[in-house]
């Protein structure tokens, strides 16, 4: 009966690795930057990592956070457009953003 039960049990979605999350945001990142208004990088996740001061899931800053609201479409490419390079440096692709 317990067997059944686990068989039943909704799947734990896999964790998102840095590289995984890095292609996922370079793609995301080339059509964002062209939308308006600009998408929310939100991912869902909404953790702080504090070794690198990136949430886990969007590696936005918490000032970026908070003040995407109230920021203008420049801005939020400005943003947009760091994430990927974040997201390779935190896979240890690239060198510190």
């Amino acid at each position: 009966m317990a067997s059944e039960r686990n068989a039943m049990a909704p799947a734990q979605p896999t964790p998102i690795t840095p590289a995984l999350l890095a292609a996922e945001l370079a793609a995301q990142a080339e059509t964002a930057l062209q939308a308006s208004p600009v998408p929310s990088p939100c991912r869902n996740v909404c953790r702080m990592d504090p070794a690198s001061g990136y949430c886990e899931g969007c590696l936005r800053t918490i000032e970026e956070i908070a003040g995407w609201s109230s920021a203008g479409d420049e801005d939020k490419r400005r943003i947009w457009a760091q994430l990927p390079q974040r997201a390779a440096w935190l896979a240890g692709e690239e060198a510190s953003p």
